[in-house]
């Protein structure tokens, strides 16, 4: 069974529309000052609630991001439960020797003699593997011999809210590195889309 190393990808499935727009509508609710609403006044009236903390106005707003990155890095994500949902490859039902070989993610600030041991390694888990299969085990079996750094799809949907906690906690530099890098793509994407919300939060580690 081949093994091949694929990237960190984050891509945007879809964002609520308009969402600062909508944000202020629903803002506006509390102090019923719709009235104040014009056609320039959402990104001022999104950044003083963010300035203010006052954060629960940005459930309103949801964006849905589909991620590729390895199952060590899943498990941390999936922590994040409040204002967020996930739907991830199940390597229970996924046969990895039937199509796509053995994807992995590589580590970071890797030299080439620990790499090539890393890739010795890899190999010899897509081996097992294949070889398990060949005797009979089904792949909720065989995907023990399969490593960490495995790569698996995840659809991250969560609120605004709990996207800006995302963003803060896990670009942190205590964060894992791998998840630092994803979390600097996801942020990327967020801060174009609505920069009145994630505009603090651009930019990769």
């Amino acid at each position: 069974m081949n093994v091949t190393i694929v990237p960190q990808t984050a891509e945007l499935r879809w964002i609520t529309p308009n969402a600062a727009q909508e944000i202020e509508l629903a803002g506006r609710t509390c102090y019923r000052s719709e009235d104040k609403i014009t056609n320039e006044s959402a990104v001022k009236f999104v950044e003083m609630i963010c300035a203010s903390g006052h954060e629960s106005v940005l459930e309103h707003a949801s964006a849905s991001i589909q991620i590729t990155t390895d199952r060590g890095i899943t498990h941390e994500i999936v922590r994040h439960r409040i204002g967020c949902s996930f739907s991830q490859e199940s390597s229970r039902y996924v046969g990895y020797h039937k199509k796509l070989g053995l994807l992995v993610v590589e580590p970071l600030d890797i030299s080439p003699l620990t790499r090539q041991i890393w890739l010795d390694q890899m190999q010899d888990a897509a081996n097992c593997y294949e070889r398990l299969i060949a005797e009979g085990w089904k792949p909720q079996q065989a995907r023990d011999v399969l490593p960490t750094c495995t790569a698996a799809q995840i659809r991250f949907t969560a609120t605004f809210r709990a996207w800006k906690h995302f963003i803060k906690l896990r670009s942190s530099k205590a964060a894992h590195p791998k998840i630092q890098v994803l979390t600097g793509l996801i942020s990327d994407i967020l801060h174009r889309e609505c920069p009145a919300v994630f505009k603090s939060q651009a930019g990769s580690p």
